[in-house]
């Protein structure tokens, strides 16, 4: 009878550790210093019980999420060269050590650990998810479109087939571009990253019109809670054109075409007011008639903004900035107040409202918890 050291009798508390690392290892929300305990805690485990492989696996797994690379490998080594391990086991710790490859940054080892995981029976869907992701991170986003949408994920299959499309830009190549941003659209319609992208190609070739009707029929299949990231980054596409055209000629061609701020904010206007009204669809109709100095229209904007939400500190703040011309300050009071207002410009305006993580700029998937299409605009500071 050939003697197998899995099938020894576990110690009492066996099942409970077991129940343990497997919670700890699924979750990425821990704090720092519970994880820690978490790590020390189950080593000790392994310790008392080498054969343990559920809890190998898992503390691998606490020491990925705290960017401890090289233990975690290690750890995924030491059960893949052990003699008479499962192939089940096997298979789960060459995914891990994948994923352990990928985190660290050495791409390839992870592909071939994946298939190394693949060939030993893991579970195929998860393969697919994986090698879709290292595709993403590798810059083929051709592949990852693919891969996403056979995994029945529409929107990442969007967001990389935009990724393409830009890539397509870049090189000149823009009927291939416009072709891809179309497969975005209908691979997911909600798709905003593909439709801001149509109307900053329609703003770069000059045309104030086409990024009206964009505009429009973006803002029938977007998201509601997503809308304002289109003129966000409208906003920041003028942004890039304004400081393009103030470098030396020449330096910078992509924005030569682009239409005037006036002529564009003079076309967008009446696609925001045809809408029912909303708190930041108005506070960026007001930032882009700031943009054209329509200041009299532009207090109205964020007037009607403050109706409906009147904690809405952005809004307050530029009706403040807008006011603040027309007071008597000492000069001390007024240095203080350029102070505390520059620093109030310097808050972070963005969020994301699965995992909380705030950021200053667009995001589609959330750097931290990965969530697709999580961000959101602060409206207060609570949020």
């Amino acid at each position: 009878m050939v003697w197998n050291p899995f099938s020894r009798k576990k110690p009492s508390d066996f099942h409970k550790n077991l129940k343990a690392a497997r919670d700890v290892s699924g979750g990425e929300a821990f704090l720092v210093q519970d994880t820690r305990a978490a790590i020390e805690e189950l080593s000790q485990v392994v310790k008392n019980d080498p054969e343990a492989v559920e809890i190998y696996l898992a503390l691998g797994s606490l020491y990925r999420s705290q960017g401890e690379i090289e233990r975690a490998i290690q750890i995924r080594n030491s059960l893949i060269v052990r003699p008479g391990l499962d192939r089940e086991f096997k298979a789960r710790a060459l995914f891990e050590l994948g994923r352990d490859f990928r985190r660290g940054g050495f791409l390839d080892r992870a592909e071939k650990a994946f298939e190394d995981a693949r060939a030993n029976g893991q579970d195929t869907v998860a393969i697919q998810h994986e090698m879709a992701r290292l595709a993403a991170e590798r810059g083929v986003f051709d592949k990852a479109a693919d891969a996403f949408g056979q995994l029945g994920l529409p929107l990442p299959q969007a967001h990389y087939l935009v990724r393409l499309a830009m890539d397509y830009f870049k090189e000149g190549k823009e009927s291939q571009a416009h072709r891809a941003l179309r497969h975005a659209i209908r691979a997911y319609p909600g798709a905003v990253e593909a439709w801001l992208e149509q109307m900053i190609q329609a703003y770069k070739s000059g045309s104030e019109r086409r990024v009206a009707d964009t505009l429009r029929e973006a803002l029938d299949n977007v998201a509601p809670d997503m809308r304002f990231v289109l003129l966000e980054g409208m906003l920041q596409a003028m942004i890039k054109a304004a400081r393009a055209k103030a470098k030396p000629q020449g330096e910078d061609t992509d924005w030569t075409n682009v239409c005037s701020d006036k002529s564009v904010v003079t076309a967008l206007l009446p696609v925001i007011e045809s809408q029912e009204p909303e708190v930041l669809l108005l506070y960026y109709g007001a930032v882009f008639l700031l943009r054209i100095d329509d200041t009299e229209n532009a207090k109205a904007w964020l007037e009607k903004t403050l109706v409906m939400q009147s904690d809405f500190w952005l809004a307050r703040l530029e009706l403040f900035e807008l006011s603040r011309s027309d007071q008597t300050l000492t000069p001390f009071f007024k240095e203080q107040l350029i102070f505390f207002m520059v620093r109030a410009r310097m808050v972070r305006r963005f969020f994301c409202r699965t995992c909380g993580l705030k950021r200053d700029h667009l995001f589609y998937n959330c750097p931290r918890c990965r969530s697709w299409h999580s961000i959101a605009f602060r409206k207060d500071f609570s949020q």
